[in-house]
C-alpha cells in the first residue's frame, strides 16, 4: 500500500486536516515547517533552562534551517514539495520552539512576510500556553479577518500538572485553559498537542487529558508518541533505565481509543510523529510514520469504528470493551 493510499484510507475513519483543506480549497494544501529563530522561556532562563526533558527541535523540523530567512525557507520548501506532489498551495507552519515569544510588532512583520509569498494561503503558529498575549490573539484575529487560514497550535502534552513538572514544561494546565478559552473567544481555530507515553502516565491519564481538553473546547488535535532523541534529558533517563517507551502495538491501540472518543467535528492534524534515524534512540518504530498510520487504520477497521464512534464512553467502559 502506498503512502498516499494509507493517508486517504485513514481519512475515511477520522476528520483529517489534509482532507479538510482539500474540501475547502479544492486541491491539496501542504504545510511548510519553519524555524524562525525563536527561543523559549524554558530555555533562556525566564522560566527555566534546558527546556523540556524530551525536546530537541531537530526532531520536529529537521528540514528547516534557522540560518536561512523565513522567506528563503518557504521558497526552497515550496520548490521541493511541488516537484514531488505538484502542490501549489501551502501553509507556513511556524514550528520550532515558541513562535509567539517576541514583540507583537516583530511577530506581525514575520507572519506577514510569510503570507505575502506566492502560494501561501495561511499560517499555523506553534507556541506554549503561557506565551500568548491578548495582543498576539488580536494580531492572529486580524490576519484571519483578512481571509488568511490561521491556526494557533498550543503544546499542552498533558492535563496533569505533575506530569508537566516531571518533564520540565514550565507551565500548568490552568495556563492552557486560560489561553485556549481566550483564543476561541477571538474565533481563532485552536489545535492542541498531546503526547502519549509521558513518564509516569498511564492510559487513564491520556483519556483524562483528552476529556479535559474537549471540556475546555478545541478545534484540532495532534497526537504524538513520546520518542527519545539524542541530546536530551530524556535520553539520559532512558539510558539509565528510568524511562521505558511505549510499544507500537500499545500506541496504536491507545491512539485508536482516543480517536473513537473524539467528536467528529474536531480535526486531527496528526495522529503520530516521527524523528529521523540519525537522532532517534527509542522506540525505533517512531521512524516508521506510515507503518504506524497504517496500523491505526487497520485497528479502527478491525473494530468497525471511526472517529466519534464512542463519544460519551468513559475510560472504564473502553477498558471493558478491550477485555471483552
Amino acid at each position: 500500500m502506498t503512502q498516499k493510499n494509507i493517508d486517504v484510507t485513514l481519512a475515511h475513519r477520522l476528520n483529517s486536516y489534509g482532507q479538510d483543506l482539500l474540501k475547502r480549497y479544492g486541491e491539496r494544501v501542504h504545510k511548510i515547517a519553519l524555524d524562525a529563530g525563536f527561543t523559549c522561556p524554558n530555555r533562556d532562563g525566564t522560566k527555566g533552562t534546558g527546556g523540556c526533558t524530551f525536546c530537541n527541535n531537530v526532531s520536529f523540523s529537521p528540514a528547516a534551517d534557522t540560518r536561512q530567512a523565513v522567506v528563503e525557507q518557504i521558497a526552497q520548501a515550496k520548490a521541493r514539495i511541488h516537484r514531488r506532489t505538484r502542490a501549489d498551495k501551502f501553509i507556513a507552519y511556524f514550528q520550532a520552539y515558541t513562535n509567539t515569544y517576541a514583540d507583537v510588532a516583530e511577530l506581525e512583520t514575520m507572519y506577514r512576510d510569510a503570507l505575502q509569498q506566492p502560494g501561501i494561503i495561511g499560517i499555523s503558529v506553534g507556541t506554549r500556553p503561557d506565551c500568548v498575549s491578548a495582543e498576539v490573539l488580536d494580531l492572529l484575529n486580524r490576519l484571519r479577518g483578512e481571509g488568511h487560514e490561521v491556526w494557533l497550535e498550543l503544546g499542552l502534552q498533558s492535563a496533569f500538572d505533575e506530569s508537566l513538572e516531571r518533564v520540565n514544561r514550565g507551565h500548568t494546565f490552568a495556563e492552557y485553559r486560560t489561553t485556549a478559552i481566550a483564543a476561541r473567544q477571538h474565533g481563532i481555530p485552536l489545535c492542541t498537542h498531546l503526547i502519549i507515553g509521558l513518564p509516569g502516565e498511564t492510559e487513564r491519564h491520556y483519556h483524562a487529558t483528552l476529556d479535559a481538553v474537549l471540556d475546555v473546547g478545541v478545534d484540532g488535535l495532534k497526537l504524538h508518541p513520546l520518542h527519545v532523541v539524542k541530546h536530551t534529558m530524556l535520553a539520559y533517563q532512558w539510558r539509565r533505565g528510568g524511562y521505558q517507551p511505549l510499544t507500537k502495538t500499545d500506541y496504536i491501540r491507545i491512539a485508536a481509543d482516543l480517536i473513537e472518543r473524539t467528536p467528529q467535528d474536531v480535526i486531527f492534524h496528526r495522529v503520530t510523529a516521527t524523528a529521523s534515524r540519525d537522532i532517534l534512540l527509542a522506540p525505533m518504530w517512531c521512524a516508521e510514520k506510515w507503518n504506524v498510520l497504517n496500523g491505526i487504520e487497520q485497528e479502527l477497521r478491525r473494530r468497525g469504528t471511526r472517529q466519534g464512534s464512542r463519544t460519551g464512553l468513559s475510560f472504564e467502559m473502553i477498558e471493558e470493551l478491550h477485555v471483552a
